[in-house]
């Protein structure tokens, strides 16, 4: 069994449609995916009918928290697609990175670069959600960056004078939420030292589990999360965090059910 639980489609940020992006992890040799678009569940429904049965798709979200002034993302797992909550929290996520993104915007223009909210929404083709790897294919697009990857390391990534933190829920909000769903919580690809640090703080407003694999992150780290993971009796999961071709092909990397098999068991699979 392969598997990869955490992949984005165009409901959010990524760069297949819902149930385009099934069909990729079926060609990929993928057995169980999770679809984990970024504050919304919107794809969910189209992935289910995309009717590939070698394929089972985990009903899932990306939640973007602000913790300490820096972006802190929360993976929910297991969770009722239809709850009123994910609506509700869809509804707010799509208001506050609206006003991040026009913030961004106004940051690009004293470097010569002049885009319209217009066109990072065309680029987003029909998204809930409108992201940095929209504004980034925009970049790319019109000659200020030869990739995304450059497009982030050069103007919109984390260190880069462009770049506005989003005003959003606390790490212990989103786990609420995801546990209201139905749902488990899990910290999506965390900060080695931030996680020594404040690892207990999020298991008390109720973490469930922690991402330790990913393609990113080295082996070394991923052991270090692994056992303290493991020691707080707290789910291991992993994923690849795919959004598009720029992060290689779906499927080149996956897990198996010997590291991650409770996450899995908890789900009935």
């Amino acid at each position: 069994m392969r598997i990869d639980l955490h992949l984005h489609s165009t409901a959010s940020d990524g760069s297949l449609s819902p149930s385009a992006l099934v069909w990729a992890a079926g060609a990929g040799g993928l057995h169980v995916i999770a679809l984990t678009d970024h504050d919304t569940v919107a794809g969910y429904a189209e992935a289910c009918a995309a009717g590939l049965g070698s394929v089972h798709v985990v009903p899932g979200i990306e939640i973007s928290t602000t913790y300490e002034r820096r972006e802190l993302h929360i993976l929910g797992y297991y969770l009722d697609p239809t709850h009123p909550v994910l609506a509700t929290h869809e509804g707010e996520a799509i208001e506050r990175r609206r006003e991040r993104m026009l913030s961004m915007l106004d940051a690009l223009r004293p470097e010569g670069i002049r885009v319209g909210f217009e066109d990072v929404q065309a680029a987003a083709a029909g998204a809930r959600i409108v992201a940095r790897p929209h504004l980034a294919r925009v970049l790319v697009e019109r000659g200020h960056a030869h990739s995304i990857s450059e497009a982030f390391e050069r103007w919109i990534g984390d260190a880069c004078a462009a770049y506005r933190p989003v005003d959003l829920i606390s790490p212990a909000g989103a786990v609420d939420r995801i546990h209201e769903a139905g749902g488990i919580a899990v910290w999506a690809h965390p900060d080695i030292d931030l996680f020594r640090r404040d690892i207990r703080r999020f298991i008390n407003w109720g973490l469930d589990g922690v991402e330790c694999y990913r393609p990113r992150g080295s082996a070394e780290e991923s052991l270090d999360l692994e056992r303290a993971t493991s020691q707080h009796r707290l789910f291991v999961t992993g994923g690849s965090d795919w959004h598009g071709p720029w992060n290689g092909r779906l499927g080149a990397w996956s897990l198996g059910r010997e590291e991650i098999g409770p996450v899995l068991e908890r789900g009935g699979i």
